[in-house]
């Protein structure tokens, strides 16, 4: 009895330390945090919407200085308004600059980073996060709607990553997040034109945001932001490859079957 006594005893320091390890670690983290994004300037495209303007909001009240980019100039003066009468931060912040332009335009791409250049100078952060989606097998899809995908979800990414890539070598300074859905890592069917800039599959673009908030911090390399099924799958996609398409054929199957009903 003693005994069992005695290791009840010597148990509850260890687990009271525990948790206040954990929490310097969140405390930690929290500071971290804010101390590598305050006044950062951080470019989001596709602001307007979805997974962009949570970005925007995420990032906003973590003290960047925002550029909001897209192509609706009121939907951006719109989150433009709504941020900066927002309360809930405890940091400086900053109000957002507003570019409008669309990326498959390489002269608007080119203009808009050199606004964005004279305005800051620089940016320590590029969110590539504009993208179109698309839905349709194969032989229904023609080439024009293809070169429009191509030219929103990787073309105009790679122009505007480009225009901003000497000031960030110059600087020796810089991060560019890569926003891609999971269907750019394995094969899903009817998305034979797809390469979406947008959410991880199942998940709340909010939750998403703050992930890649966390990502840009932690200065991470590649990260999947998808819940269980999807990251399965693309380790299935990796380990076993023929499992992984024969599955895959399976639904297209099963889902051409349902479209023909």
């Amino acid at each position: 009895m003693t005994v069992g006594v005695m290791t009840s005893m010597a148990i509850l320091p260890l687990l009271f330390g525990c948790v206040g390890i954990f929490s310097l670690f969140k405390l930690l983290q929290c500071v971290r945090t804010k101390a590598s994004l305050q006044d950062a300037v951080v470019v989001v495209t596709g602001a307007t919407s979805g997974l962009g303007r949570e970005c925007a909001k995420v990032f906003y009240a973590a003290g960047a200085k925002l550029v909001l980019c897209g192509r609706n100039r009121e939907a951006l003066e719109e989150l433009t308004k709504e941020l900066t009468a927002s309360q809930a931060t405890k940091v400086q912040t900053h109000k957002p600059f507003t570019v409008t332009f669309d990326l498959t335009d390489p002269e608007a791409v080119v203009g808009a980073t050199a606004e964005i250049l004279q305005c800051f100078g620089y940016v320590d952060v590029l969110i590539n996060n504009a993208g179109v989606s698309y839905r349709g097998a194969i032989l229904d899809t023609t080439t024009d709607v293809d070169k429009r995908v191509m030219e929103t979800n990787y073309f105009g990414p790679v122009a505007l990553t480009k225009a901003f890539l000497p000031s960030m070598i110059k600087r020796r300074q810089g991060h560019i997040v890569a926003i891609s859905s999971i269907q750019g890592k394995i094969s899903i069917p009817f998305r034979s034109a797809f390469m979406d800039k947008t959410t991880a599959q199942g998940r709340m673009p909010m939750e998403v945001a703050r992930d890649v908030l966390t990502a840009v911090v932690k200065k991470k390399k590649d990260v999947i932001l998808a819940d269980l099924l999807p990251s399965l799958a693309v380790y299935l996609r990796t380990l076993a490859p023929g499992l992984f398409f024969s599955l895959m054929a399976y639904r297209a199957r099963r889902e051409q079957k349902s479209k023909n009903s």
